[in-house]
C-alpha cells in the first residue's frame, strides 16, 4: 500500500482542512494538538493520524469547541464526539471530511459506509448537491496545488460515477415520458469531466424527459445525425476545460452554423469555461447556466 499518501506538509494540510499553516502552528505549539514526525533529512511533516486529528478538531471548533476545551479531551474520544454531533446536526461536512479521508486512503469501505449513513437522511439528489458538487469542487483545487495525485481524484470520481450510474438506473426503469422535448448530452472533444453531465441525465430522467447521454469527447460533425430523428431537439454541453479560452468562441460559432441555424433545436451550456465567453452576444438558440440546479430549476 506504498501508494497511499502518508507524507502531508503543512502547506498540504493547509489545502486539506482549510484551515490556515499559522493556525496549526499555533495549535500545535499552544496546545499540543498535533505532533509532526520528521524525514531522515529532518523536513517537518504530517502523518495521516495527524491529518484525521485535525480535521476532527476543525469540525469540533465549528461547531462551538473552543480549542483550549478540544485539547483536554481524551485522543480516542474525539472521533466518537464528531460522530455523535454529526449524527445531530451539520452531517455535511463531517461526511465531506470523511470522503476526503477515503479518498487519501484509497478506502472504499469508508466511501460506502458514509454514503450509506448519508442515505438515511437525505435523498440522492440532496447527496449530490450538498455533498458531491462541494467535495468534487475541493478536490479539483487540491489537484491543482499537487495535494493529491491524479489517483486520488480517479478513486473518488469512479466511486461517485457508480452511484450516479446506479440511481439512474433505478429511474429509468420507471420512466414515463411525458414530453416532446429530447435532450441530448454529450462533452465537446477532449473534455472528460463528466460526472456533472451524469447527474444532469439523472435528473432529466427522474423528471420524465427523454434522454439520449453520448459521453465524452464528442465532435460537432457527430451530432448532425440526430437532428433527423427528433422534432424537438435540446442539446446539452459541460465546459469544464474545454474548449479552451481561444477556441470557444470559434466553437460557439460553429455549433450555431452546423446544429441552430434556421432550426427549433438549442443547445443549452454550463461549466466554468463559459467564463471565457461574453454570454450576452450568445447565438439566439444557446442558453448559459450558472448551475446544475439553475438547468434543473428552468425545466420547471
Amino acid at each position: 500500500m506504498n501508494n497511499i499518501k502518508n507524507q502531508f506538509s503543512i502547506k498540504d494540510l493547509e489545502n486539506l482542512t482549510g484551515i490556515k499553516a499559522h493556525t496549526i502552528r499555533i495549535w500545535e505549539k499552544r496546545y499540543n494538538l498535533l505532533q509532526p514526525k520528521r524525514t531522515d533529512t529532518n523536513i517537518r511533516y504530517y502523518d495521516l493520524a495527524n491529518f484525521q486529528k485535525l480535521l476532527n478538531v476543525s469540525y469540533l471548533n465549528n461547531n462551538g469547541y473552543k480549542i483550549s476545551k478540544i485539547a483536554t479531551i481524551e485522543e480516542h474520544k474525539i472521533p466518537l464526539l464528531v460522530r455523535e454531533i454529526a449524527a445531530e446536526n451539520n452531517m455535511e461536512s463531517h461526511a465531506i471530511n470523511a470522503f476526503k479521508l477515503s479518498m487519501l486512503n484509497f478506502d472504499q469501505a469508508l466511501f460506502y459506509n458514509t454514503y450509506e449513513s448519508l442515505l438515511r437522511e437525505k435523498a440522492f439528489d440532496e447527496i449530490f448537491y450538498d455533498i458531491f458538487i462541494p467535495l468534487l469542487t475541493e478536490i479539483g483545487l487540491l489537484w491543482q496545488t499537487d495535494t493529491i495525485t491524479p489517483a486520488h481524484e480517479h478513486f473518488l470520481t469512479s466511486l461517485i460515477r457508480q452511484k450516479i450510474l446506479i440511481n439512474t438506473e433505478k429511474v429509468q426503469s420507471k420512466q414515463i415520458n411525458k414530453s416532446k422535448k429530447t435532450f441530448v448530452l454529450y462533452l465537446p472533444e477532449n473534455e472528460i469531466h463528466e460526472l456533472g453531465l451524469m447527474f444532469i441525465n439523472h435528473q432529466l430522467v427522474s423528471k420524465g424527459y427523454q434522454s439520449i447521454f453520448l459521453g465524452f469527447s464528442v465532435p460537432i460533425e457527430s451530432l448532425v445525425d440526430l437532428k433527423n430523428y427528433y422534432d424537438e431537439l435540446i442539446y446539452v454541453s459541460y465546459f469544464t476545460v474545454k474548449p479552451e479560452k481561444a477556441e470557444i468562441e470559434k466553437y460557439i460559432e460553429n455549433f450555431n452554423k452546423l446544429m441552430l441555424e434556421g432550426t427549433n433545436t438549442k443547445l443549452w451550456i454550463l461549466g466554468q469555461m463559459l467564463n471565457s465567453l461574453d454570454l450576452d452576444k450568445l447565438p439566439k438558440g444557446i442558453t448559459p447556466f450558472k448551475s446544475i440546479q439553475a438547468l434543473i430549476d428552468n425545466l420547471l
